[in-house]
């Protein structure tokens, strides 16, 4: 039947000569999914069952990159979601019941710490933070209505190292779930399920984005039981994710290697040098002997990444420390990491009831640049902080 040219441009017959090959994965765009049949015609989000129902529940460029990640993760299933706090979000509100007690570790992202304290009480959640180096004495803190522990190794700033499987083993012998945040570790570096979590979850803004222009995260699952759990309300609150970024994460998920290992050497000499600066009190890195944790870092990670924190001297007044920052040249200001660009953030207001740092605590991230510009730099910009040297404003 002759249809016109306006109909022709929605219902064309026309396409590409089949047989191209590439090494890249396919951007496909969609949300409307189309069957053959109604008979084929289903609305579901496990992807095992039905894997193209609509395309809030994935393309193929998104469900390639969640078995990716899934397969470096050594995970049952992967979620892609839009963010790294959205991953943490999800994986809290799929335990979330009123009476439900959830116990995170005190050097837990800043957003997770707001999510614990301030939505999820809304909800009648109890949340008790507890000492990131406890380890097995985490069992004192469980009880019959824990649902969820959180590990965060190293911890978020302050760099703790956690004993995850002496978490593990105390958590589930109370039937607690366990979930870990192991963007430090870009699912590679430590080996969340085979230390016995049952959840992992990462920012790929960070290592795997590689290039700080992309927002994503995943959740990858140890199980069937802890899919469903979590999966189910991924769906209803709608985490769809754009195709284009997951394209990108895929193009940086091949150059991942290079990439960790580039920055765990230039990252090592950096926390080194300073290290032994004068106006250094302590180098808070996992391979350091003088992070919190360190002998856990070493039993249980193959390897170390671009983020560290340093805490100055007692003596060096707060303003100070924001001078020297703001002389950094190769340094810029700006949160986040695991980029290829080199940041520097202070961290003032990190709310510790152990090993507090008070406005001494400044947060590295180290790029691709040259680790010698990089020390030149930070040595001009110290040069002022020298002991002897005079230093403006009360002591810290």
């Amino acid at each position: 039947m002759p249809i016109s040219w306006r109909t022709r441009l929605i219902h064309s017959e026309a396409g590409a000569p089949p047989g191209f090959r590439s090494l890249t994965t396919p951007v496909h765009r969609g949300s409307t999914t189309v069957f053959a049949r109604t008979a084929d015609l289903h609305d579901e989000w496990r992807q095992g069952v039905a894997p193209y129902g609509y395309g809030l529940y994935g393309t193929p460029t998104t469900l390639e990159l969640a078995a990716r990640i899934g397969e470096i993760e050594g995970a049952t299933h992967t979620l892609i979601v839009p963010g790294g706090q959205a991953a943490i979000a999800l994986v809290y509100l799929a335990f979330a019941t009123p009476g439900a007690h959830m116990l995170v570790p005190e050097s837990i992202y800043g957003p997770s710490r707001e999510i614990a304290n301030d939505l999820l009480r809304r909800f009648g959640v109890e949340i008790e933070f507890y000492d990131p180096l406890l380890g097995a004495g985490i069992a004192a803190l469980l009880r019959e209505t824990t649902r969820l522990v959180w590990c965060e190794s190293p911890g978020s700033v302050t760099m703790e190292v956690q004993d995850v499987p002496a978490i593990v083993a105390a958590a589930h012998a109370r039937g607690a779930v366990v979930a870990i945040d192991n963007t430090y570790a870009a699912g590679v570096l430590f080996d969340a399920f085979g230390h016995g979590a049952d959840i992992s979850v990462q920012a790929l803004t960070k290592y795997i984005g590689g290039h700080s222009d992309l927002l994503l995260g995943s959740v990858s699952l140890r199980d069937d039981a802890v899919y469903d759990a979590v999966g189910n309300v991924n769906q209803m609150l709608g985490m769809a994710v754009s195709p284009d970024d997951c394209s990108l994460a895929l193009r940086g998920l091949q150059t991942l290697g290079v990439q960790l290992e580039r920055l765990e050497a230039s990252t090592l000499t950096v926390a080194r040098w300073l290290a032994a600066r004068p106006e250094i009190a302590t180098v808070l890195h996992p391979a350091l002997p003088s992070c919190p944790g360190h002998e856990t870092w070493v039993r249980d990670f193959t390897g170390s990444a671009s983020v560290f924190s340093v805490v100055f001297r007692e003596g060096i007044a707060p303003e100070a420390i924001l001078a020297f920052i703001d002389r950094l040249r190769l340094f810029k200001i700006g949160y986040s990491w695991g980029g290829q660009t080199s940041l520097v953030v202070p961290h003032f207001d990190v709310s510790r009831q152990v090993r507090p740092y008070g406005p001494r605590l400044v947060r590295f991230n180290i790029g691709l640049e040259d680790s010698a510009d990089l020390i030149a730099d930070l040595g001009a910009a110290l040069a002022p902080l020298a002991v002897g040297a005079p230093v403006f404003g009360a002591p810290a």
